[in-house]
C-alpha cells in the first residue's frame, strides 16, 4: 500500500488522553486526524464515513469497551490499544493489534508504534511517519510487552538472540533468560523489524546482529545451532551469507 499520510482515529473517553495523542500525532508529518471520539460509537459513525489507516483505542471505556468494539467491526484498520491497564497485553497479540501502549506512555513509545504500522502498511512516501533521524529522541530503545505465567515482561528488541515457536507459544531467548508467552510466531514475523529479524525456519526467528556463523543447513548463535528450513534457504542466504 502506497499513501502520502496515515490516516489516524483516537478513541478514548479521557479528554486529556486523546489530547496527548492528538499532539503526538501532529508531530509526525505523515500522519493525519480523521477524528476523535469519546466512545466507541461515534467511532463506528466516522469508520462508517471514511477510510481510517490507524486507530489508537482505549479498553476501558464505557457501554462498549474498546475489546469489544474492535469484535463488532468486519473489517478492521489496524489497531494500537492504549490503556493504563498491563493485563489487557496478552489479549492484544491475540486480536492482532499492532501494539500496547501502557500509559502513561511518551512520544519514543508512541513512535515505535507508528512504526510498526507503518511497516503493516508498506509505508511509502517523501514525508515517512518513522523518518526517526529528524525527530526528538525519547526512550528510544524499542521494546515488546509479553505476558508469562501472569507476569508482564519489558523485553527489549536488542537484547533478543532468537524466538522458538512452539505451536501457540513462543520462547523468547535472552542473555540472561528465557520467557515463554502465547503468541504466534507468524504474528511475531510481522511486528518485529524486518532489518533486524529474520525467519529462518517455521520454528525460529533469529536477530540478525546476534548470528556469530552459518553454514548450509545451520544458524548459529554463540553456541547454539539452529536449523535453517528448506523454505527459508533463499532468504536466509540472502541476508546472512
Amino acid at each position: 500500500m502506497s499513501m502520502d499520510k496515515i490516516k489516524c482515529l483516537v478513541v478514548d473517553d479521557e479528554k486529556l488522553a486523546r489530547t496527548l495523542l492528538k499532539k503526538y500525532i501532529d508531530k509526525l508529518p505523515g500522519l493525519t486526524l480523521a477524528g476523535e471520539c469519546k466512545n466507541a460509537f461515534e467511532a463506528i459513525s466516522i469508520l462508517q464515513k471514511e477510510r481510517v489507516d490507524l486507530v489508537f483505542l482505549d479498553i476501558q471505556m464505557p457501554e462498549l469497551t474498546g475489546i469489544e468494539f474492535l469484535n463488532t467491526l468486519q473489517e478492521k484498520p489496524l489497531v494500537v490499544f492504549t490503556t493504563a491497564y498491563q493485563e489487557y497485553a496478552l489479549e492484544g497479540y491475540q486480536l492482532d493489534v499492532v501494539d500496547y501502549l501502557l500509559k502513561p506512555f511518551r512520544f519514543g513509545r508512541f513512535l515505535q508504534a507508528i512504526n510498526k504500522a507503518a511497516r503493516r502498511l508498506n509505508f511509502e512516501g517523501g514525508n515517512q511517519a518513522m523518518d526517526e533521524d529528524r525527530l526528538p529522541k525519547e526512550n528510544a530503545r524499542e521494546f515488546i510487552l509479553v505476558r508469562s505465567n501472569h507476569v508482564i515482561h519489558k523485553i527489549f528488541l536488542d537484547e533478543i538472540l532468537f524466538i522458538q515457536g512452539m505451536k501457540e507459544y513462543v520462547s523468547f531467548y535472552l542473555p540472561e533468560k528465557q520467557v515463554i508467552t502465547l503468541v504466534a510466531l507468524k504474528q511475531l514475523e510481522k511486528d518485529l523489524p524486518a532489518g533486524r529479524f529474520l525467519r529462518i525456519h517455521k520454528s525460529f526467528i533469529v536477530a540478525i546482529d546476534k548470528v556469530t556463523a552459518t553454514d548450509s543447513n545451520h544458524v548459529h548463535i554463540g553456541k547454539k545451532q539452529l536449523p535453517i528450513g528448506g523454505n527459508y534457504k533463499e532468504e536466509v542466504q540472502k541476508h546472512l551469507f
